[in-house]
């Protein structure tokens, strides 16, 4: 099964066709897994295409590239028009959108520096990330038995591809088992997050989700769970939180670009609560899906729509 892509790509400044977005496979990011990467969503709406969160995915790329001395040549507003831009001319109603940086042709050691940084943006159409039914029925998961990286290992609040070799190993062992999906411990053996997706429970009424210390991404859809709940008047705490309370929790579920908000119906086969998507959950989900396909009023600002043509983005001296 392939990918059901849209035709152009952004490469360093210009739109090329998707067959021709290729790599040499000499090129640093095939043996180093040099590569920064982000997952945005463009809805459809009743005003158009609109991208979810835009700034604050483009800014966590380029903190990212930061920490691996590896930015791009062009500008924060260039990569953000990039983005719009390539919405609009592939005339995409809705899509999934990966802006990737990475390290090319050049010199084949671990010394990346001599390398040239090439920065793709392409887009495809991408339904329910944990398969069809998954936001509305909920999954089965369990928890791994891989852990995420140590603080002192690899970075875990930036979004590159050397840390998802760790997710695929957990994301593998979950489908070889008959899960969906696994939730990973931290190096200290508190819950951390899945594959590729952060973690909420309910407990006496209250949200709690794991810290940025427990080796978790700072998701973009965590951030904007945690603002409509607090909005919405519930109590959302960040805590360390003990594997035990994964069982003992009312609701469980996921947030990501790609899994949207997902419910956990049950961990290593225990149900969580009724063993059904909770009123948590679904109120949440009803306020989030509100914002993102423009249902209800924008008051965060959260979309950038596309509508509208920006200046054809200029290759930047390299």
């Amino acid at each position: 099964m392939g990918i059901d892509y849209f035709e152009k790509v952004w490469h360093n400044g210009e739109f090329i066709p998707w067959d021709k977005a290729t790599l040499h496979v000499g090129s640093h990011v095939i043996s180093y897994a040099s590569s920064i990467f982000e997952g945005i969503r463009c809805y459809e709406t009743k005003n158009g295409p609109a991208i979810f969160r835009l700034k604050e995915h483009t800014d966590r790329l380029f903190n990212s590239c930061r920490v691996f001395r590896m930015e791009p040549p062009y500008p924060h507003r260039q990569i953000f028009d990039a983005m719009t831009e390539l919405v609009r001319v592939n005339e995409a109603a809705s899509c999934y959108i990966r802006p990737v940086v990475l390290r090319g042709y050049g010199e084949l050691n671990v010394n990346p520096l001599k390398n040239p940084i090439d920065t793709y943006i392409f887009c495809w159409k991408w339904g329910q990330y944990m398969g069809h039914g998954s936001v509305e029925e909920g999954v089965d998961v369990c928890v791994s038995s891989w852990r995420r990286m140590a603080p002192d290992t690899l970075p875990a609040m930036s979004k590159n591809a050397a840390n998802y070799m760790n997710s695929q190993l957990i994301k593998v062992e979950a489908i070889a088992n008959g899960y969906a999906e696994g939730i990973a411990l931290d190096s200290a053996g508190y819950v951390s997050e899945a594959s590729g997706a952060n973690l909420f429970l309910v407990r006496n009424g209250e949200i709690l989700t794991p810290p940025l210390a427990s080796a978790v991404l700072p998701g973009i859809t965590r951030d904007t769970i945690m603002t409509i709940a607090q909005d919405l008047g519930y109590i959302v705490k960040e805590q360390v939180i003990a594997r035990e309370a994964l069982y003992m929790a009312e609701e469980v579920f996921f947030t990501g670009t790609a899994a949207e908000l997902t419910p956990i119906r049950s961990i290593d086969r225990i149900p969580v609560g009724s063993g059904k998507p909770g009123p948590v959950a679904r109120k949440l989900q009803e306020a989030f899906f509100a914002i993102v396909h423009g249902r209800a009023e924008d008051r965060y600002g959260w979309l950038t729509y596309c509508n509208q043509p920006v200046a054809a983005p200029v290759a930047a001296a390299r």
